[in-house]
């Protein structure tokens, strides 16, 4: 599993770990019950405190796309497996401002902001239907 990570981003380092698994989830490149790394592990990896790498591993959880077996680690949950509407909400959300910041910051339009959002859709509507 390959995460990059950019320090220089205004998005937070466990939100961008966050959704690169998620988006690995949805494309197909990690498969429900595959064993996400180690907290420790990853956390090497990229050179990062645990405790960032645990806040995106909670947020996955809380939010349906992966489930905490304990001691035996962290794996990608079953596709059908119910996602938590109040956590779907505020991941939607926080994720919606964050948008709205860096296209602010950048100086994007809406026009621009949309035309963006909507290729990342079809980016993974197109990799979850191969």
């Amino acid at each position: 599993m390959i995460v990059r990570i950019d320090p220089a981003s205004a998005v937070p380092v466990y939100e961008q770990i966050r959704a690169q698994i998620v988006l690995m989830v949805a494309s197909g490149t990690l498969a429900p019950g595959t064993q996400l790394p180690t907290i420790r592990q990853l956390a090497s990896d990229l050179g990062l405190a645990k405790g960032t790498v645990s806040k995106a591993y909670e947020a996955l959880v809380s939010e349906g796309a992966a489930v905490s077996n304990g001691r035996h680690g962290t794996v990608v949950a079953a596709r059908n497996s119910a996602i938590n509407p109040a956590a779907a909400e505020h991941r939607l959300r926080e994720s919606a401002l964050q948008l709205a910041v860096t296209a602010h910051q950048v100086g994007a339009s809406k026009a621009e902001v949309r035309r963006w959002l909507n290729e990342a859709i079809g980016q993974i509507r197109g990799a979850s239907t191969s």
